[in-house]
């Protein structure tokens, strides 16, 4: 009969350090959540009409490039046409202007949509602040519920959200000294 008895106390320990382990994990487990910040960008009216206004604005822009391209076409053109009625300096004048021309289009496209152009800066008047408010509110919901970590599924932003706490930054800086 006392053969028995080892066995379910044994049983009995040996279930309360599974819990007791079990609880130790859950309370130095980090909580983690992702969002997708496209998905709520699109949700949100404002957005929608900045998006909008740039599309129209691009597309109003990319027209009048076109235009100018097709106006330095005509001149290239009419230069081939009459080139062998020209002078020499006659000649060098007109591709003097027409590369002059090439120039001018080439420096307006970048003025308006290169990186740091006049497309770009409007997107960072209209889009940035409501892309600040998103991100506010998800570090917001993130304290508030006790997240660690967000990231975002749908982009390049990767992590939204940290918990100070896990920034090993100086521990490695000082390990490096």
């Amino acid at each position: 009969m006392n053969t028995h008895l080892p066995f379910v106390s044994f049983r009995k320990w040996g279930l309360a350090l599974l819990l007791l382990g079990g609880l130790f994990f859950q309370a130095n487990a980090q909580r983690i959540a992702y969002v997708d910040v496209n998905r709520i960008l699109e949700s949100i009216d404002e957005y929608q009409e900045s998006q909008r206004e740039l599309d129209q604005l691009a597309a109003r822009w990319r027209q009048e490039i076109a235009q100018e391209y097709d106006q330095i076409k005509s001149m290239y053109n009419r230069y081939q046409a009459e080139q062998v009625l020209l002078s020499d300096e006659a000649r060098r004048q007109r591709e003097d202007e027409i590369m002059q021309k090439e120039k001018q289009v080439r420096e307006l496209q970048k003025a308006r949509f290169g990186p740091e152009g006049a497309l770009f800066e409007r997107r960072q008047d209209l889009v940035r602040p409501i892309q600040e408010r998103v991100y506010q509110t998800i570090e917001e919901y993130a304290t508030e519920r006790g997240y660690d970590f967000i990231f975002d599924r749908s982009g390049a932003a990767g992590m939204i959200f940290s918990n100070p706490q896990y920034d090993k930054t100086d521990d490695i800086m000082r390990a490096l000294k």
